[in-house]
């Protein structure tokens, strides 16, 4: 049976426009993640903000401002203007550098970004996967978020104990389940494409399933510094 040629070009419109949406999400997390390691970069080889962001009470600020900015951008969303949201957005991978200014100071250079290829090469692959695969990772995800519950959970009591073993774990779980949520939130943003929404509410999702995906990135990358990184002597 011959198909209709104004099926291909449906078909193809909706594959272009996929990519196009796919594409201005990583473009954001991208571009998140560049403000973060240079916002990371210049606060540690600063004495003054230094001292200013972990000398005095404003480290409470950035040891909790990223969770709270996470958490009002998750809940206000759909209240919020297209270019609020992205604001919310580049204000917190400015604090996350901020917060993360550390890591240059405990861990060398080299390390870093060795690092930082490893975790991307995971994350592009993991991201891929949830993109061309026609399984649905729907059940997969929700076992995942209850993971991330639990590391946090697990987190706060290794504040008590401060075991280096159990941390070790911790980054070793870290680094699994983040991985698995990169290809559920990629699928997951790739489905949320499909429902027809103004432009305004387009670019919303687009910033949102960019925080997503930074933030299994970050995740990602910080678990593999702390088992695998070089500490400065």
């Amino acid at each position: 049976m011959r198909e209709h040629p104004y099926t291909h070009s449906v078909v193809d419109s909706v594959d272009m426009g996929l990519r196009r949406y796919m594409q201005r999400i990583y473009t954001y997390m991208g571009v998140g993640l560049a403000l973060t390691g240079v916002m990371a970069y210049l606060v540690s080889h600063s004495m003054a903000l230094l001292t200013l962001f972990f000398g005095t009470p404003l480290r409470w600020v950035v040891l909790f401002a990223p969770f709270g900015i996470v958490m009002f951008l998750g809940a206000r969303l759909s209240r919020l203007s297209f270019a609020a949201a992205q604001a919310t957005f580049w204000g917190y991978a400015a604090t996350m550098g901020i917060s993360l200014a550390s890591i240059f100071l405990m861990y060398t250079d080299e390390s870093i970004a060795l690092t930082f290829f490893v975790s991307s090469s995971t994350f592009l692959a993991m991201s891929l996967y949830g993109y061309t695969t026609q399984r649905s990772l729907t059940s997969m995800g929700a076992f995942l978020m209850m993971g991330v519950w639990g590391l946090v959970i697990a987190s706060l009591v290794n504040l008590l104990f401060q075991s280096s073993i159990f941390q070790f774990g911790l980054s070793v779980l870290t680094v699994g389940i983040f991985s698995g949520l990169t290809a559920y939130d990629t699928q997951e943003m790739k489905e949320l494409y499909y429902e027809l929404d103004s432009q305004e509410v387009a670019g919303k999702k687009a910033v949102w399933g960019a925080l997503q995906l930074y933030l299994d990135f970050i995740n990602i990358f910080v678990s593999l510094l702390r088992l695998f990184g070089d500490r400065r002597s």
